[in-house]
């Protein structure tokens, strides 16, 4: 297998797995003021992603560096011809952040409630715009021969790119109410377990439709796969959802988004980012990767490395695996 090859897949992975992991956390922020009626319960659903939230990050930061490392001329192209989207994203993460750690510095309601909705707003905007970005890249993108984006932010909002906007958010918030259920005790268990399965029906309609469009623009057997088990996946957590099985219906989620994900990096290949104007501007993984010692060496530097990052997060997981409820919560 050729090193361009192997690094379009580590890459897919990376974010595979920071859509697997900053989903539920996404859904979590965005069901803050739907699941948490009083402070204690809101402080519970917070208290359910503290421990990991930051180590989630850590996928999408590799996963850019090896972009930027691997495939330069679809980072260059990329975060120039995205940048006001991926702009927004940012700040919103920024300010997610900045909730979490600021949110108990006061008593007072309305500074809570501030960083509250900091919380479900940094929450909402990523998940969507990750999914009209990614719905973009594989749709393509006004690309001129020398690689350079020409479009303007209008072309970005197009019917497929929203419906893909959609899909994410409702994926992520179906992920986030089954974590709340997985995590936690007492009423706000079942209320999370009740609301998993409502959104899962919506999810599923969405995603049934967006990834039946996707393979009408781009598709490959690979791609039908992984789709077809993206539904069944989703369809089986659900199940899993209405008889209380949470560690099942996570699993379920989780393997929905994984293969949605990877359906979309498979209809992808070879291309890392299509041109709707001209072929010759497509950038692949060939034309667009850096030089063969260069992805050698981050090859071994890989190796090394991954099974250290996947050792310490899976740490984190099983050290904080136990449920917390409201009874866990100081009154202040």
């Amino acid at each position: 297998m050729e090193l361009t090859t192997i690094w379009f897949l580590l890459v897919a992975v990376l974010f595979t797995g920071y859509f697997i992991l900053e989903g539920f956390d996404f859904g979590v922020g965005m069901l803050l003021p739907v699941l948490g009626r009083d402070d204690r319960e809101r402080r519970v659903m917070i208290n359910t992603i503290g421990p990991v939230w930051d180590g989630n990050e850590v996928w999408l930061i590799t996963a850019g560096g090896a972009m930027f490392a691997a495939f330069p001329e679809w980072y260059a192209t990329l975060f120039s011809g995205f940048y006001l989207p991926l702009l927004l994203i940012l700040l919103a993460l920024i300010a997610r952040g900045v909730a979490f750690e600021y949110r108990h510095k006061r008593p007072e309601a309305t500074w809570k409630r501030r960083w509250d909705n900091a919380i479900f707003y940094g929450s909402l905007v990523p998940a969507i715009l990750w999914g009209v970005a990614f719905a973009n890249i594989l749709r393509g993108v006004p690309l001129d021969a020398d690689h350079e984006y020409v479009g303007g932010l209008l072309n970005l909002l197009n019917p497929y790119a929203l419906l893909g906007g959609a899909t994410t958010a409702a994926l992520f918030a179906t992920h986030g109410a089954v974590f709340v259920a997985l995590k936690t005790v007492g009423d706000i268990r079942s209320r999370a377990a009740t609301l998993a399965v409502r959104l899962g029906i919506a999810a599923a309609i969405l995603a049934v439709a967006f990834l039946s469009w996707t393979l009408t623009i781009r598709s490959s057997a690979a791609a039908v796969v992984l789709a077809v088990g993206a539904a069944l996946a989703l369809l089986g957590g659900l199940a899993a959802a209405t008889v209380r099985r949470e560690g099942w219906a996570f699993t379920g989620t989780a393997t929905a988004i994984g293969l949605a994900v990877a359906t979309l990096f498979a209809a992808l290949f070879p291309n890392v980012l299509p041109s709707t104007l001209d072929p010759a501007g497509t950038l692949t993984a060939t034309n667009a990767a850096s030089t063969s010692y260069t992805l050698t060496i981050m090859t071994w530097v890989a190796v090394f490395f991954t099974p250290i990052v996947l050792a310490y997060q899976g740490w984190t997981y099983w050290v904080f695996r136990k449920r917390i409820g409201v009874a866990h919560i100081p009154q202040h």
